[in-house]
């Protein structure tokens, strides 16, 4: 069987994450947010039959959403992929949306960008389809950019792949666009679901995208300012932000966790000396180490402070180390725990550093000696 032309980046043992095309683009309509999509996932976009690399005869007159998305089943069955997270713009959405409501084990999220459950009725459809018949795509490219962008702003490459899809198999998706109509199925969707409208989209506004979120349970719905028909190409860092966030969950909510280990007091006076300078090495500081490293449930927090403890007496950073001994008391470990673990220092890291830090843990234990007293 003849497969969707499609690329596939990121660790092939990443969670699966499929991106469909809209009607007239290539999967070069995700260049802007695909590699980094790819950091964390295995990513798959795809071209439409006709378009971009696939084969103009995948679909014949009359095609439907249903039939896309069949293709696009094969494709991942061919891949290996049981199971995947799916976002689509457009056309693609609605091949997401579809997926959703007939193939649920299949889909683990959806997200569906700038696209409908209805694409207003057959007829404006079945008259661009007439005339991509009769004269071909060159005059309808000509106003890709109205369609597609807010005025100024273009991409060359996706409207040159306008140009360049087979008008066969244009007018076969635009069939397909035309006979499309899933509102009375939207309840039935069980897949996590994301919306994100263009507020300046005239193709699919964004009441087409509410419309779904008032029917999906528990979905959400982002609508982006400025953002036309092919929002991944306009404005790649907010489809970014959003689909991360969906696909992810939202960031740990690391400052919450920075006090629990090191205390209200400790987070005070470092917030207290927080200067425009040092604002950012702050924040980078509470979401990667407190916001991901220490809320990453493999390790105990009982864990993560011995860890802590022998590398900052691996380095000489004995200031630190103290506070770390106070936050490896909040994590439960006993004064004889914190020795123990200072003791297999002395073997791994040297005598005089092992020195040095039981001294420093020492006036911490003694301390808190002091306050209990």
């Amino acid at each position: 069987m003849t497969l969707l032309n499609h690329r596939a980046e990121g660790p092939a043992s990443a969670p699966p994450l499929l991106l469909g095309p809209s009607l007239g683009t290539s999967y070069a309509l995700w260049d802007k947010v695909a590699p980094e999509l790819s950091v964390g996932h295995r990513v798959i976009r795809w071209d439409l039959p006709g378009h971009g690399g696939s084969a103009a005869d995948l679909i014949a007159p009359g095609a439907t959403v249903g039939d896309l998305a069949d293709l696009v089943l094969a494709l991942a069955d061919h891949l290996g992929l049981e199971r995947f997270a799916y976002a689509g713009v457009s056309l693609g959405g609605a091949v997401g949306l579809h997926l959703a409501v007939h193939h649920p084990e299949r889909v683990s999220s959806l997200a569906v960008i700038c696209s409908s459950a209805h694409f207003n009725g057959s007829r404006p459809w079945e008259e661009r389809a007439a005339l991509v018949r009769a004269e071909g795509l060159a005059g309808l490219a000509e106003s890709a950019n109205d369609r597609w962008f807010t005025a100024g702003f273009t991409v060359p490459r996706l409207v040159q792949d306008h140009r360049d899809a087979d008008p066969a198999t244009y007018a076969a998706c635009c069939d397909a666009l035309g006979a499309f109509d899933l509102r009375d199925r939207l309840p039935e969707i069980s897949a996590r679901t994301l919306l994100i409208a263009g507020r300046e989209d005239p193709a699919t506004p964004p009441p087409h995208l509410r419309e779904i979120a008032d029917a999906v349970a528990g979905s959400a719905l982002v609508e982006l300012p400025g953002a036309s028909h092919l929002a991944p190409a306009q404005c790649p860092e907010a489809v970014l932000t959003a689909l991360r966030t969906h696909l992810d969950g939202p960031a740990p909510r690391g400052m919450e966790v920075r006090r629990e280990v090191l205390g209200d007091a400790h987070v005070d006076r470092a917030q207290a000396r927080q200067s425009a300078f040092t604002a950012r090495f702050q924040d980078f500081i509470s979401r990667y180490a407190w916001g991901e490293i220490w809320t990453d449930p493999t390790l105990s927090r009982r864990e993560r402070s011995m860890i802590t403890l022998t590398a900052l007496v691996a380095h000489g950073h004995y200031d630190e180390l103290a506070m770390h001994v106070r936050a490896a008391r909040r994590n439960g470990l006993t004064p004889d725990e914190i020795g123990a673990v200072l003791m297999q220092t002395a073997v791994y890291c040297g005598v005089p550093a092992a020195n040095s830090a039981f001294l420093a843990a020492q006036r911490v234990l003694a301390e808190e000696g002091d306050d209990q007293g």
